[in-house]
């Protein structure tokens, strides 16, 4: 099983001398694998992605804010008309990142989260199962997000607070590519990676010992 984490990646310095020596390294153990994904960027469509994603990568590099690297990939992919997929909690941020787009030259369509507005019970959801139990609360329907923006016939979409695993669902039903600019998390103020500055510190019981609340179906 791959597992390049812990690894001295020395891929990234391009030491084929040392990737040798590495028993568990894809690089001699799944050497099918790669050239099956090296294969992959002949095809004109990834390889137009894979190029405005690495000159994105070199041109902004500890100089453009995340927005402004989602932008720049647009422009160099010529997207035209861009997907907001926006939760329902951050559309304020939605809103402010279709005017900073617009300004940009970049046409905007969005879709929330609630659209819809399918009860949970839809979903088999008991009333329990509810963040609010006795009212009425619509689901969320990422993959009516997905189907909106390819009605608008977005270019690329972009995520902006979807739920984890309503963020799954929009990705395998979009049609156009999808980019993450928000990933939700409240607790945190939507800065995620926090958690794991502190996971041997502040957080270390706490995500140590993190139990999933699996209930019955």
């Amino acid at each position: 099983m791959v597992q390049c984490t812990g690894c001295v990646c020395a891929c990234r310095q391009g030491d084929l001398e040392t990737v040798s020596k590495l028993k568990n390294c894809p690089m001699n153990t799944s050497i099918e694998v790669l050239e099956q994904a090296r294969e992959k960027y002949d095809d004109p469509k990834i390889r137009k992605l894979a190029q405005a994603a690495s000159r994105v990568e070199a041109r902004g590099y500890m100089k453009w804010t995340r927005i402004e690297d989602t932008m720049e990939f647009a422009h160099l992919i010529g997207a035209k008309k861009i997907g907001i997929a926006c939760c329902a909690g951050l559309r304020e941020e939605g809103r402010i990142a279709r005017e900073i787009m617009e300004a940009n030259g970049l046409e905007v369509a969005s879709a929330i989260c609630k659209t819809g507005s399918v009860p949970k019970e839809e979903l088999g959801l008991r009333d329990e199962e509810k963040v609010h139990p006795g009212s009425m609360e619509p689901m969320c329907n990422p993959i009516a997000q997905a189907l909106l923006l390819a009605d608008a016939d977005t270019d690329l979409n972009v995520l902006i607070g979807l739920c984890v695993g309503h963020d799954s669902l929009f990705i395998m039903h979009s049609k156009a590519p999808v980019t993450v600019l928000v990933a939700k998390d409240r607790v945190l103020a939507h800065n995620p990676v926090a958690a794991l500055y502190q996971a041997d510190k502040y957080y270390k019981q706490k995500l140590r010992d993190h139990k999933a609340k699996v209930g019955s179906e």
